[in-house]
């Protein structure tokens, strides 16, 4: 009996669609559209609401800062963004690991919205000054994640996991297998956060859920790769990236300041865990008496 093949999969096969459906430039104009369509929709229902043209109980259960409809905007925004980290984990784990920053950067800046959409319009200082230091903490937070970043990926040297051409594909294709489950743990959280906004106007823990399914995912990851490399140096840098995305999970429930702080510390963490890796990977290589891979 013939042997499938990693490539001939058909989990392969369906990621690969999936990937490049999600990445085609008719699925970028969809989500334009629909973002644009959502915000102005926002926009126009809170200003009827506020007039009082749709009801008593709508009126009631509707908000009534427009800014609600810029925190809806970056909220579904941002659920594309975290659908990418979907097929990211494909890649690399530590592009994966880098979008997971990319991500949360992103979330503080919604945070600074979700601020302004508590006041009343128009804004006044007043109102501001109890707000002003988280969200100026979130902002400056999310510029340093940004500038890191810069650093952080041209440090990446991606040294392939296994010499065996055989052992790289079923790698591939393990991390192809776990992004098919997190696309349908990811359409159920989704589905859920959409039935809340429906019905509470409150959006769930969607993101908080989603990172910590990730969590388990890029642990599970780390002990697949065992199979094929366990030695020290990428052990020790898997699972150095899977607790800098642990960092990322506790920096999301924490309130302001410190979730910025944590965020920071989670992406210069993994900066220095690059550094140090591709500073000393070699020697231990030689220590082992192994070559690098």
């Amino acid at each position: 009996m013939a042997t499938v093949t990693a490539r001939e999969s058909p989990f392969s096969r369906v990621f690969d669609r999936l990937e490049r459906a999600f990445h085609s430039a008719a699925h970028r104009r969809i989500l334009s559209t629909g973002l644009v369509a959502a915000f102005l929709v926002a926009l126009v229902v809170i200003e009827l609401s506020n007039r009082g043209l749709l009801g008593p109980g709508l009126q009631r259960a509707l908000p009534r800062s427009h800014f609600h409809a810029v925190e809806l905007a970056f909220y579904l925004l941002l659920s594309f963004e975290v659908a990418s980290l979907v097929f990211a984990i494909v890649k690399s784990v530590s592009n994966a690991a880098g979008k997971q920053f990319e991500i949360f950067s992103l979330i503080l800046l919604r945070s600074s919205f979700e601020a302004f959409a508590e006041m009343d319009e128009p804004l006044r200082w007043v109102q501001a000054q109890g707000v002003v230091w988280p969200m100026l903490s979130d902002a400056v937070a999310a510029l340093l994640i940004f500038v890191s970043l810069g650093f952080y990926y041209p440090l990446q040297r991606h040294r392939p996991l296994s010499e065996d051409r055989r052992d790289r594909a079923n790698f591939v294709l393990a991390k192809k297998v776990i992004s098919l489950v997190l696309v349908v743990v990811f359409s159920g959280l989704a589905l859920e956060s959409v039935w809340s906004l429906a019905t509470t106007f409150h959006a769930s823990g969607f993101f908080e859920a989603f990172y910590t399914v990730l969590i388990f995912a890029d642990v599970l990851v780390v002990l697949i790769s065992l199979r094929y490399n366990s030695s020290y140096r990428v052990v020790f840098r898997n699972s150095g990236l899977a607790v800098a995305t642990v960092m990322l999970r506790l920096a999301l429930s924490a309130p302001a300041p410190w979730s910025g702080a944590l965020g920071l510390f989670a992406v210069l963490f993994a900066v220095a865990l690059t550094l140090a890796y591709n500073r000393f990977a070699p020697v231990l290589d030689d220590a082992a008496g192994t070559a690098a891979p």
